[in-house]
């Protein structure tokens, strides 16, 4: 009786010593082939895009776009048992860049990729074609990012510098807005003067002799008194002045 519980002890741990050498057989086919997995040409491509969004990030201001260029499937797949290095070699430009990836294993190896890393710029624009005369409002007009690359001159990215501004011209689909495109007060339009002190304000009606935008300085004359003053544009058909 005793030996056959002997052997039983001896059998369950003999079972027991099994069940962990699987076990850790099976953990490092499995570590071998995560190795193998890491450096299929998707993952170097995953690898070197992460990196270089390190690299260039994106602000509130500026989103960074990065295209890592496709491995060429007829490199050789490659091992590597050490976790991937990356650098970017001197003479790169902003736009089109050259990454190095690196193994440094017992048996090193290298790679050249290129990417194109693009910055675009929050600015405001038209999201549909608006015409001339045409009211700038949440309709017509959103802030999306665009590549510095096509953007010229000053460009703006608060709406409350053109909301309920009158387009001056033509504004195609997709294009950029500046204050060359729209006028908040403009010449003809009947606007509300406001004068104001520190003690009392006085508001009367006028006729806007010139066009201008936020704080830009343009001539009205007074409906009531005839007389032609300079008064700072506040908003859309408003004007003021200080006594």
């Amino acid at each position: 009786m005793y030996c056959d519980q002997l052997l039983t002890r001896h059998s369950q741990q003999f079972m027991r010593l099994i069940k962990i050498y699987i076990y850790v057989a099976l953990l490092l086919l499995s570590g071998e082939s995560l190795a193998n997995v890491q450096v299929k040409p998707n993952y170097i491509e995953q690898f070197a895009t992460t990196f270089l969004t390190k690299h260039f990030p994106s602000t509130s201001e500026e989103k960074i776009i990065i295209s890592v260029a496709s491995i060429d499937p007829r490199i050789e797949k490659k091992t590597c048992k050490v976790p991937l290095q990356a650098n970017i070699p001197e003479k790169n430009n902003i736009r089109n860049i050259n990454i190095k990836i690196i193994c440094s294993d017992k048996e090193p190896w290298k790679l050249y990729m290129s990417a194109r890393v693009q910055i675009t710029k929050a600015v405001l624009v038209a999201i549909s074609s608006i015409s001339k005369g045409d009211i700038l409002d949440n309709s017509n007009v959103a802030l999306n990012y665009l590549p510095i690359n096509q953007l010229r001159g000053d460009k703006l990215n608060d709406m409350s510098l053109v909301f309920g501004a009158k387009a001056k011209k033509r504004i195609a689909r997709g294009r950029a807005i500046n204050k060359s495109h729209f006028c908040l007060v403009c010449k003809g339009d009947f606007v509300t003067i406001v004068a104001s002190s520190d003690n009392f304000n006085i508001k009367t009606r006028g006729m806007a002799l010139s066009s201008g935008n936020i704080n830009d300085q343009v001539r009205v004359r007074n409906t009531r008194s005839n007389k032609v003053i300079l008064p700072r544009v506040k908003n859309a058909q408003q004007v003021f002045i200080s006594l």
